[in-house]
């Protein structure tokens, strides 16, 4: 009961934020794009440069857990690859699906939640580390006309390799100045929730079927690598709960763009990835009891 409990009071919260936004959407169909680009542009740059350059957070101390993360990404995708042939699917389609997930909207709140503060900027360097993968091997992946130098000029990769550079060189701005950041990078957390309640809005019946390839492959294939991906790096306490939690988040929300981007199946992509995200409370809850 001790277990349900912890597991409750991490989830619950996230997925009300998330309620709230699904309900609020269905009555009143919010425009998000202005929040779209001022979540990309700014708030969440802004999150991971004071997250990365926060005194309290040593890259060396996540060393492992952030190679783990890249291995289950990478890894992720091999297994995918033949899983799109035997179903039918196009790997261009279902590997980035698989590849990618929501580290961001879902896993940052909930890595708050689960993990507690201290523990809050492993799980942003793994936001960081996905993004860097995501926005270069993956967006090659979804098309070879992808102009990967573009993404990557992008603020939110900017903010990511500032503050990788103050992680490592102990450069960083005054505290006074990094205290105001996290304020208004913390902002991004419940909007990024509420944000992803409306787009659920958009799952319809006709994208069930092809929808759930996707949606199952990801978490599936994700814990299928890092269950035995955290033994053998020795992972332990809050930064094996990270990886096991980073394994079955459902797909990334930002990958629709870029199906939607090069003209890769968006209708297919965004079905894995509305389904994906509503299958969470399944999934989520599995992985939490793994670690907890």
């Amino acid at each position: 009961m001790e277990l349900i409990a912890r597991i409750a009071d991490v989830i619950v919260p996230v997925f009300l934020i998330v309620a709230i936004g699904y309900g609020y959407a269905r009555k009143g169909a919010p425009d998000m794009s202005v929040f779209n680009r001022v979540a990309l542009d700014v708030l969440a740059p802004v999150l991971v440069y004071s997250a990365l350059a926060a005194r309290d957070f040593h890259i060396q101390d996540h060393l492992t857990l952030l190679v783990g993360g890249t291995v289950l990404i990478l890894g992720s995708g091999l297994l995918a690859w033949p899983v799109a042939r035997a179903f039918g699917a196009q790997p261009r389609t279902l590997v980035p699906v698989v590849m990618f997930n929501n580290c961001g909207n879902m896993g940052l709140p909930l890595a708050l939640l689960a993990f507690g503060g201290p523990n809050f900027g492993a799980a942003v360097a793994l936001f960081s580390v996905s993004n860097l993968l995501h926005f270069s091997l993956g967006a090659r992946i979804t098309s070879q006309h992808a102009r990967t130098r573009d993404l990557l000029l992008s603020p939110l990769m900017i903010g990511t390799g500032l503050g990788f550079f103050s992680a490592l060189t102990d450069l960083r701005p005054p505290d006074v100045a990094l205290t105001g950041l996290k304020l208004l990078g913390d902002a991004l957390l419940p909007m990024m929730l509420f944000a992803l309640g409306v787009r659920l809005t958009a799952l319809t019946r006709s994208g069930l079927a092809v929808g759930l390839l996707g949606a199952l492959a990801r978490p599936l294939i994700g814990l299928a690598i890092g269950i035995p991906l955290a033994w053998a790096l020795g992972l332990e306490g809050a930064a094996k709960g990270q990886l096991l939690l980073f394994a079955a988040l459902p797909p990334a929300v930002v990958q629709f763009m870029l199906a939607e981007r090069y003209q890769q199946e968006p209708d297919k992509v965004g079905a894995m990835i509305m389904l994906g995200n509503a299958l969470a409370i399944v999934f989520v809850p599995l992985a939490l009891a793994l670690s907890l």
